[in-house]
């Protein structure tokens, strides 16, 4: 009987220690690893942008240390949104549970725990985040990036041949050297369209046109790459248009880092497989006649566009540079009421996030949509490349743009120039504008 009383006794001082609030020692196999498998796995894993691999406890636990004090100061996972302002369906922020669960484990030791306690290893497809892809399009040779020089955007034209029109429900794009590719936008361009005329199959493209930008305005956008920028995935009923005998542009930045590199990105698109309701459209306001001084602060930028029809929005996202500080989308409704949908108070130009929201924002007929953007061209921004000069719209890191991107679906035979008042119909994709004050 005497050992049956000494287990009696050890789990009565357990559940004594419980009842008290003691905690019990977190370990990596039956507390960590789980946190890690839903919120950071899927970047910290070979091929996709985080750093390190995060699965396993011999890959963890060298990095204890820093784990802790990302997760402490909110740096990871990478999440910026101010959590009074909207409801967001890819909220990244770690619960505070979570947080201390993380702490406390370093804390401790870091110690690994029973191996019996570790959950089933996260399945993820090999090389694609969304499912097998029906096309996958790749650039058909490999780009040379130099080890030093100012590269201008290259683009490459991939013909589709397709004979009917086609809905694209995901759609990612997979970088070739992450270490080199700043960003990637394919550009769906319709036929017929006089947007960089003179390009080459497979060839790269630098246009010297200044106005192409003006003939850009019949394309459409159908994914991009941008570190932390995730990718396009609809639900079902929703997709995004490929017009028959349409082309695909792709828009590569490189940026060269010291070594020389090569490129060879690819594109996967996953066909819509129900029947499509509402066709997906990417939208933007855009300022780009700003001037910054030099060394200011807090100077603020504004965007507006107003909206012809009814419709829904179904995601948002800020873009600036270097020197951004902080976005703000805000729906000014006709009846003067206002409605802040987004607030990024510490914008972060190395993630490009996307803020799906958790419902659809309904857009009443003229309803204005305003940014406001603010950025930092002073000294104690310590990402600001040179704070003497004056800074303008640009395409590279060290200019500046100010944009706010948004998703929205529309009814799939709808044109999508009807979504804005006549008098503004080019708002549709080099949306209106208002200076920088």
């Amino acid at each position: 009987m005497r050992p049956v009383l000494l287990c009696a006794a050890a789990l009565a001082s357990a559940a004594a220690l419980l009842a008290s609030g003691a905690s019990i020692t977190p370990t990596y196999d039956r507390d960590v690893a789980p946190i890690l498998q839903k919120n950071c796995q899927s970047c910290h894993r070979p091929g996709e942008a985080g750093p390190i691999p995060l699965l396993t406890y011999k890959q963890v636990r060298p990095y204890a240390a820093a784990i802790k004090e990302a997760v402490a100061l909110r740096k990871m996972p990478p999440w910026f949104a101010d959590p009074h302002y909207g409801k967001f369906s890819n909220d990244r922020a770690l619960p505070q549970r979570d947080i201390d669960t993380l702490v406390s484990w370093v804390k401790n030791g870091a110690p690994e725990g029973d191996p019996k306690d570790l959950p089933k290893p996260a399945q993820f497809l090999d090389g694609w985040n969304i499912r097998k892809p029906d096309v996958v399009l790749e650039m058909p040779a490999t780009f040379n990036v130099p080890a030093k020089g100012v590269l201008e955007y290259q683009y490459l034209l991939i013909p589709l041949h397709f004979t009917h029109d086609t809905w694209v429900q995901m759609a990612e794009v997979r970088p070739g050297n992450r270490a080199v590719v700043h960003h990637v936008i394919a550009w769906v361009r319709p036929p017929g369209s006089k947007w960089m005329e003179g390009i080459q199959e497979g060839i790269p493209f630098v246009p010297k046109d200044n106005g192409q930008e003006s003939k850009k305005r019949d394309a459409d956008f159908l994914v991009g790459y941008a570190p932390g920028m995730p990718p396009a995935m609809l639900p079902d009923g929703r997709a995004k248009l490929i017009r028959a005998g349409s082309d695909i542009i792709f828009e590569m930045h490189y940026t060269a880092n010291g070594k020389a590199a090569t490129d060879r990105s690819r594109i996967g698109l996953a066909f819509a497989k129900t029947p499509v309701k509402e066709r997906v459209v990417t939208l933007a306001a855009v300022n780009d006649e700003f001037v910054i001084p030099p060394g200011a602060p807090d100077y603020q930028v504004d965007a507006e566009l107003e909206f012809a029809k009814d419709t829904r929005i179904m995601d948002l996202m800020p873009h600036m540079h270097l020197r951004g500080k902080d976005f703000e989308f805000k729906a000014l409704y006709p009846t003067g009421e206002s409605q802040t949908l987004l607030r990024v108070p510490n914008y972060s130009f190395s993630w490009q996030i996307v803020y799906y929201s958790a419902s659809d924002i309904v857009i009443p007929k003229g309803t204005r949509l305003h940014c406001t953007a603010h950025f930092d061209n002073s000294a104690n921004n310590h990402w600001n490349p040179d704070p003497s000069k004056e800074i303008r719209w640009g395409e590279q890191s060290w200019d500046e743009m100010m944009i706010g991107f948004f998703d929205v679906a529309i009814p799939k035979d709808m044109d999508v120039r009807e979504l804005f008042p006549e008098k503004k119909t080019e708002a549709a994709a080099a949306p209106q504008k208002k200076t920088g004050r």
